[in-house]
């Protein structure tokens, strides 16, 4: 969007292309080309100014992780190895499911450690960024998922809890099921950039589901 002064500019500069237009006298062909140059000047100038009155788009709002702020916003989800090796797995798809969220995508798989590290690198920096990797590569698999649905990325997050369990709330999974932040179970995207990211680096678009469960209306319906 064009700035107050140069918004302003192009007001003046319309006026006076304008003003030119109606002084020239139209007798000669140099006149009359003079009129024709302020005419397409105030045009263009007027067109521009009108342009930059419409509310700025977003534009590539919509991306793998789907469309911020609508029912199909989508968050990234991965049960770490403590999660899978406590069997837990069944337990935090059902939190997922019962609030009302869609799945459209899960794989268990063992991350190579250059999907590891490029999952954690804005973790690069840190002094546990190396146990943390070697860790989710260990051999016991994660589950990788996608969920879908109306603010699921901030919603995922309440349900998953605080990146330490002890203080996270008693009825989130962590909340629920563990007490420390090593062994916390469970990954959610924080943003929808973070979603966008990490379902693309763990997902192919062919291996994302597009189907309407038989409640959604029921459950994602403002009305």
């Amino acid at each position: 969007m064009l700035s107050h002064a140069t918004r302003q500019a192009l007001r003046v500069a319309s006026r006076q292309s304008l003003r030119a237009l109606s002084s020239v006298p139209a007798r000669t062909a140099t006149s009359r080309a003079s009129a024709t140059l302020a005419l397409g000047t105030a045009v263009a100038a007027y067109g521009l100014y009108e342009s930059s009155k419409a509310p700025a788009k977003a534009e590539g709002a919509k991306t793998i992780a789907g469309e911020k702020g609508t029912v199909s916003e989508r968050s990234f989800v991965m049960i770490k190895p403590d999660g899978v090796s406590r069997q837990l797995v069944g337990k935090i798809v059902s939190r997922f499911e019962e609030r009302g969220y869609k799945l459209v995508a899960i794989k268990s798989l063992t991350p190579s450690p250059a999907l590891a590290k490029e999952h954690y690198i804005d973790l690069a920096s840190r002094p546990f960024y190396g146990g943390l990797v070697k860790y989710i590569t260990s051999g016991t698999p994660v589950v990788a998922m996608v969920w879908e649905g109306k603010d699921i990325i901030r919603q995922g997050r309440r349900i998953v809890g605080a990146t330490n369990p002890l203080e996270s709330d008693p009825g989130s999974v962590r909340g629920q099921y563990a007490v420390s932040v090593g062994r916390n179970l469970i990954h959610a995207s924080d943003s929808f950039e973070s979603a966008t990211k990490e379902i693309d680096l763990w997902f192919s678009e062919a291996e994302l589901s597009s189907y309407e469960p038989t409640a959604w209306g029921w459950v994602m319906a403002d009305n």
